[in-house]
């Protein structure tokens, strides 16, 4: 699996894998109802650097990078991952991750945080927690899950 920078020629492929994720509505805080024309212009939006994941030629997963806070807070990376529904479970996102700690710990960052990890989200909670990131905080119903209601945020971290 080859990653590798988004150009703006992908961002078809991406609203591919982004737009169904996102009208679902489970695992990511962006508005369901949101255009196509904002979700593409958040995911590639110039704070962040966009990779794709390709196999035999096809994006099958999208993530971007960019420091959490300014100032005093840019040491650490924060990042958001999303992978085609029909690759799901095949490795993609653990390459992904895999590829934006590497990348993280060349761009300078010295930690990455993920500030809301829907805590239902039991496949991203394991698949972080076996690259090393630790819950380092929870807010109690803090994401409204259209069939679960009210379900906990965690807050996952890592030192790089």
């Amino acid at each position: 699996m080859l990653i590798r920078p988004a150009i703006q020629d992908d961002s078809d492929a991406i609203w591919a894998i982004i737009g169904p994720t996102i009208r679902a509505g489970d695992t990511y805080t962006i508005d369901p109802d949101i255009t196509e024309e904002a979700a593409k212009a958040r995911w590639l939006g110039r704070d962040r650097e966009t990779f794709v994941a390709v196999e035999d030629g096809k994006i099958v997963g999208t993530y971007y990078i960019r420091p959490n806070q300014e100032g005093g807070g840019n040491h650490v990376a924060n990042c958001g991952y999303m992978t085609a529904q029909a690759e799901a479970g095949r490795g993609v996102a653990r390459r992904m991750g895999e590829h934006s700690m590497e990348h993280a710990r060349g761009r300078g960052f010295h930690a990455m945080v993920f500030n809301f990890v829907v805590g239902s989200n039991d496949r991203a909670v394991r698949l972080w927690q076996s690259l090393g990131f630790a819950i380092v905080g929870r807010v109690p119903g803090a994401f409204r899950h259209p069939t679960l209601g009210y379900v906990d945020a965690l807050v996952m971290f890592r030192s790089l």
